[in-house]
């Protein structure tokens, strides 16, 4: 376990390492000028190559890059351009946001999907599975922008029982786990939910039903096991994937919330992103998609450590 869990760790490295020049390289690869938001119409050379110098822009591609990997390395993401605030607070404060908001979207997809799951691989052409995949299709092709909105004209206009958009009372971006508060994440974080839903529902209704066709639960079923131990036979034969399947899930609606934010304007990594591309700062664009990846990394190295723990037969593969 130990071989493997360095191994894993080793690996990290490397991915961590083309994360941050992939990020890096497409910030800069996109047109035009990232001082444009802050420089008056009639500014001269000089004040342009001041803060140029200021940002380390007048710098070579390679001595920026490795500039801006050590500073990261101390927690030192550069400073926004359009706000002059530390980029590392800004980030954070709004990956904190979207991290809860993505948590609750994540076990809220995850407990459905499973149920979703299960009942269609239990129960296969018969009409609870075509009910539950036909929740689950729905879930995957419905778009989550169109989804929020009529969500919030359901609920919010016409029946207004829950807040429309923000994070707290009053638009306050500061958050408390209070009922209040958690109103105002019931909207975004069901919208959120419907893909999660579907994909580990889909899922888990193809690896229920190959579980179930195989020798072992046959072999169970005639020495007499009772079907709640047989349901938990396949609970324990299917809970590596389905893990696998929510990490993965939970690091894309990180990094993917974009819209779902700015449809109920919670204030998130997404909407930071959405505000850094149209201010065009990169310094706050490169941080937030770095602490991003870096998120999504880890949480693949976290599944495949749990998914270890539960089936042995992973690292010995």
């Amino acid at each position: 376990m130990l071989v493997f869990l360095w191994r894993r760790l080793l690996y990290t490295l490397p991915i961590m390492l083309g994360v941050a020049l992939v990020c890096f390289a497409l910030v800069h690869l996109a047109p035009g000028d990232p001082l444009v938001s802050i420089l008056p119409p009639d500014a001269s050379a000089e004040l342009q190559a001041k803060l140029k110098e200021l940002y380390g822009f007048n710098r070579s591609y390679p001595e920026q890059f490795v500039s801006w990997v050590w500073r990261a390395l101390q927690g030192d993401l550069g400073t926004s351009i359009a706000s002059n605030r530390p980029v590392f607070s800004e980030v954070m404060k709004a990956v904190g946001n979207t991290l809860r908001l993505a948590m609750v979207a994540t076990l809220i997809g995850f407990l459905f999907g499973c149920l979703f799951g299960f009942v269609a691989g239990y129960f296969q052409n018969s009409w609870l599975d075509k009910l539950a995949s036909l929740t689950s299709v729905l879930g995957v092709s419905v778009p989550h922008y169109w989804l929020g909105m009529v969500l919030v004209i359901v609920f919010s206009s016409i029946l207004m029982w829950l807040p429309p958009g923000g994070a707290g009372p009053g638009g306050s971006g500061d958050w408390a786990w209070d009922w209040e508060h958690f109103k105002h994440m019931l909207l975004p974080a069901i919208t959120m939910s419907v893909i999660p839903m579907g994909i580990i529902s889909r899922t888990l209704r193809a690896l229920v039903g190959d579980i179930l066709a195989q020798e072992f639960i046959v072999g169970l079923r005639a020495k007499g096991l009772t079907d709640f131990g047989i349901f938990l036979h396949v609970v324990k034969n299917a809970a590596p994937t389905a893990l696998a399947v929510m990490g993965l899930q939970l690091g894309y609606l990180l990094g993917g919330s974009i819209l779902i934010e700015t449809v109920f304007s919670w204030p998130g990594t997404g909407s930071l992103l959405n505000s850094a591309i149209f201010q065009r700062d990169l310094p706050l664009l490169q941080g937030t998609i770095l602490v991003l990846a870096m998120f999504f990394v880890f949480l693949n190295l976290i599944v495949d450590v749990v998914q270890t723990l539960l089936d042995p037969r992973i690292s010995r593969s």
